[in-house]
């Protein structure tokens, strides 16, 4: 049987590397991996598809997903994630050290769909006793004007967010007009110490955070075309096969002491100390990344990414889900 090619867009992890490279390959599939800025990925894939597969924001993919829209279907594969107790920010001269000040206050996100605001509002809400509609919202490019939402959202009542595209955070937050700012990427003025972190110990929070909670957010996820899975139906569990091989061989090299694979001392000791505690850290399929997407899909909701409400179940095609639970 003739192999079938297809194109995938995806930000150059390790744990993709053995894709790129042809050294991991889908079960009946040859893949061509393709490579540009994520917002960029995002960007064509939304708006012209211009590839089978792509990498995407978890965020975007359930706001459409809420809405009817089918033309994704979502894997259990989650290339990126990150905590985002360190997403933040406050400028350098602030009387600000804990979220739950924020009450009151202005904050800016870059989008109101961008995955790790709506997991920054969620922490606010749920760890530190800030609803979403006790805080005036601003939505703006961090370091450049321009940055609308790519995705419809309707926001929950009593919650204000205004539009300022002609701004940036980065400089609405120097310029005193906003107390702070929520977003993936650090305003620039991070860099001269201008603007610093809200929590001084994020990577304490973080950790006692996973541990208690079970939770380590999902930023992204791994869709396919509709049309694609409508004429290969076997592909989204051959996928799913790969990009799993790819990452077990990627926590291979790791946890190599022998022949040290990254170039920073006592990488392995580390990852065997979160293994210790945490078992697979980074895990594919739905069962054991339930809990996570659990919490976010509760924060989506309550604050109006999505227009009906979700489950992990729903984000992924019934008829291959269990072949998912592994």
């Amino acid at each position: 049987m003739r192999r079938l090619t297809v194109t995938a867009a995806l930000a150059g992890y390790d744990h993709v590397r053995d894709l790129a490279t042809g050294d991991v390959s889908p079960q009946g599939a040859d893949l061509l991996v393709l490579s540009y800025p994520i917002e960029e990925m995002f960007e064509r894939f939304l708006r012209l598809r211009e590839w089978h597969i792509s990498e995407m924001s978890l965020a975007k993919y359930c706001a459409l997903r809420s809405q009817g829209d089918t033309s994704m279907v979502g894997l259990p594969v989650f290339p990126l994630r990150a905590f985002r107790h360190s997403a933040m920010y406050v400028r350098g001269d602030s009387p600000l050290s804990n979220p739950s000040q924020l009450a009151g206050r202005t904050v800016g996100v870059p989008e109101w769909a961008q995955t790790a605001g709506v997991y920054v509002r969620g922490l606010l809400t749920h760890e530190y006793g800030v609803a979403v509609h006790d805080v005036t919202w601003v939505q703006a490019g961090v370091n450049q004007p321009g940055r609308l939402e790519k995705v419809r959202v309707a926001l929950p009542a009593g919650v204000r967010c205004s539009s300022m595209p002609e701004s940036s955070l980065n400089d609405l937050l120097l310029a005193g007009a906003i107390d702070a700012v929520f977003a993936a990427h650090p305003p620039d003025g991070t860099g001269d110490g201008s603007i610093r972190p809200l929590l001084a110990d994020r990577r304490a929070e973080e950790a006692a955070y996973w541990s208690r909670t079970g939770i380590f957010p999902i930023m992204h996820l791994v869709v396919v075309r509709d049309d694609v899975v409508a004429d290969h139906p076997w592909l989204p569990l051959s996928l799913y096969r790969a990009f799993d091989e790819a990452k077990r061989r990627s926590a291979a090299r790791m946890l190599d002491t022998v022949v040290p694979r990254f170039p920073s001392p006592w990488v392995a000791d580390a990852a065997r100390d979160v293994v210790a505690e945490h078992g697979d850290p980074w895990p594919y399929g739905i069962h054991p990344n339930r809990p996570t997407l659990e919490a976010f899909l509760s924060y989506s909701w309550e604050q109006g990414l999505l227009a009906t409400p979700l489950t992990p179940d729903d984000l992924f095609p019934a008829d291959t889900a269990d072949g998912y639970r592994v």
